[in-house]
């Protein structure tokens, strides 16, 4: 179809984010090869833009500086337009993501990047008001896009490209990784660091299954306050269930109020593990809370939704927050005492004049937060990204499955099979892998991280389900096609260039930490040798570091005839079938006990 290149073309896009952008008057175009050669043709350089449906900025700028008529007319008259969907294309997010961290030493989204007509990066922002802001030192978007250009036509021809690499992590020696670990925890609040607080969700696992195999008073210490401060403040859902996407300080009071579902996924898998290791009753009711979120909120057809947004009405955290008035006036007083006993209710709020609910004990209150609840339900909801992610739904069934056997219910874990067939009949063609599903419309891109995390998953369904085990070998020989001279590619598509996939496990596990795991349980599976692997720096790498653990032999391999229920076996156990039934472990095997 050909496109008209004086308007907005969104209107014709899946996508759920880039149909945000479709009524903004500057003539935005999706990534494509029609819209790259054109900008050849013309000699036109490019404007690309890259956010997500949930994005509190990128609703920001789309509101201010991308609905400034002027803004607008400078853009169409002297770019090419782009908008980009993070989560669909997230080979070339990552290339322009590394491009303004190289510039700026930080980055975020909206990712905004100004390029010359054949893609040569040439200046990169986040968010920019419509107007100057002195107060915050910022210039407008109109005002950056003009110097741009300047630049572009004075030194165009002189603009070097900008070459991603693969990343080299650094390895760590393995008597130093816990203590260099520990010292970036923060002892007083828990989590990482001393500014916002992320969920440092594959952090938390490695500590759990390092404490399956030795106690580390320190290292439980740690994992135990950050758990608590997740759960008791206000990164969680204390109501529905689930957890946000940050706290946007160092006490874990205010959260950005996103939830994605990769964080919902992780942090179950998380609180599954760390009942089964703490023994701790409280991470196993905070389990229960995430699958209840899933359930009611992100299920979909089968599946799962990608995200809920931060604001509602444009108001961040509107839905989620609570007045005094209101809270007395859907309670008792019995039951209003009893919500102030266990909940922090500051009467001047704490957030813009508001309460987001955080608590200081354990004390259960089922009956008053189901109450309030109902009472929430009332109100306006943020919206849901309904387009469907291949490789994040398959980080859910990792975590269903690991929450069923890990918490002792069996139907999560039947939950999770279900979801894996759901999940293979609509992506996997036995031969391809396609990447999302948005509005009826298929998203045929090949992606390392979709193949790894599905890998991932299918090995864990194969564990007590020998029927996967053909489709556990055609993904692995799949996955082969994003390996090149000895390093991984997230993609290598047409209209793009090649991308070395990621190696940064936060706040979700790597492509490349993704498939070290998945390749390192297959091949205990299949009773090949596991590649011998180095440890990688704490706090960057901690995803990868548990497929370490799995080549020391960490990890128990339990071979047996007949499945062993999972209660009999310790939390970093992996079972295959067949015989001589044994348990593998710390470099011997013996005969299995279990």
């Amino acid at each position: 179809m050909t496109l008209d290149w004086k308007r907005n073309n969104l209107d014709r896009s899946a996508s759920p984010y880039l149909r945000q952008h479709l009524d903004n008057p500057v003539w935005w175009q999706e990534w494509g090869g029609e819209v790259l050669r054109e900008a050849l043709r013309r000699n036109k350089p490019l404007f690309v833009s890259v956010g997500y449906s949930t994005c509190h900025w990128c609703h920001v700028m789309a509101g201010e500086a991308f609905s400034d008529p002027a803004t607008a007319e400078f853009l169409n008259g002297n770019f090419i337009c782009v908008k980009v969907d993070r989560e669909t294309r997230p080979d070339i997010d990552q290339y322009l993501m590394h491009f303004i961290q190289a510039q700026t030493g930080s980055g975020g989204w909206p990712l905004n990047v100004f390029l010359t007509a054949d893609q040569r990066p040439v200046f990169a922002l986040t968010y920019a008001p419509a107007a100057a802001d002195p107060g915050r030192g910022m210039q407008p978007l109109l005002f950056i896009a003009q110097k741009v250009l300047e630049t572009i036509r004075a030194h165009g021809d002189s603009i070097e490209p900008f070459r991603l690499g693969a990343e080299t992590p650094e390895t760590v020696r393995p008597d130093s990784l816990i203590a260099e670990l520990l010292a970036g925890h923060d002892p007083l609040h828990g989590g990482f660091g001393r500014g916002q607080k992320f969920p440092p969700h594959t952090t938390l696992l490695y500590m759990l299954y390092r404490l399956s195999v030795e106690n580390h008073p320190g290292l439980e210490k740690a994992c135990r306050l950050t758990l608590d401060a997740m759960r008791w403040g206000g990164l969680h859902d204390h109501l529905q269930g689930g957890i946000f996407r940050y706290c946007v300080d160092r006490r874990w009071t205010i959260p950005h109020f996103e939830k994605m579902l990769y964080d919902q996924a992780m942090a179950l898998w998380v609180y599954a593990l760390a009942f089964r290791v703490l023994g701790e009753e409280a991470y196993q009711e905070m389990a229960a809370g995430i699958v209840r979120c899933l359930e009611e909120t992100f299920a979909l057809d089968g599946l799962f939704a990608t995200a809920f947004d931060a604001d509602t009405n444009h108001q961040e955290g509107a839905t989620y927050v609570w007045r005094i008035e209101e809270i007395r006036e859907a309670l008792d007083g019995d039951e209003y005492a009893a919500l102030a006993a266990s909940y922090l209710l500051p009467e001047a709020g704490n957030f813009a004049g508001a309460i987001h609910l955080t608590r200081n004990d354990d004390r259960p209150l089922p009956g008053i937060e189901r109450k309030l609840l109902a009472r929430r339900r009332l109100r306006p909801q943020p919206g849901r990204d309904e387009k469907v992610l291949c490789g994040v739904n398959a980080l859910t069934v990792c975590a269903l499955l690991q929450a069923g056997r890990l918490l002792g219910r069996p139907e999560l874990e039947a939950q999770g099979a279900r979801t894996l067939k759901k999940l293979i009949a609509v992506f996997w063609d036995g031969s391809r892998l396609a990447h999302s599903l948005a509005g009826g419309q298929m998203q045929e891109d090949g992606f390392l991280s979709d193949a790894a995390a599905l890998l991932l998953a299918v090995t864990m369904a194969r564990e007590t389900d020998e029927t996967w085990a053909g489709t556990m070998d055609a993904l692995a020989a799949y996955m082969g096609n994003f390996r090149e001279r000895g390093r991984w590619l997230e993609a290598n598509l047409a209209d793009f260039r090649p991308v070395a996939a990621a190696t940064f496990d936060h706040p979700a596990p790597s492509a490349v930490s993704l498939a070290a795991m998945a390749l390192a349980r297959a091949a205990v599976l299949k009773g090949a040798a596991v590649q011998a692997l180095e440890y990688l720096r704490p706090l960057q790498s901690d995803f990868f570091n548990i497929a370490v653990m799995i080549g020391r032999g960490l990890f128990h391999q339990v071979r047996s005839k007949a499945a062993i229920p999972w209660e009999r076996l310790p939390a970093n156990s992996i079972q295959l079938r067949g015989e001589p039934e044994s348990d593998c472990y710390l470099g011997e095997c013996r005969m299995a006990s279990f």
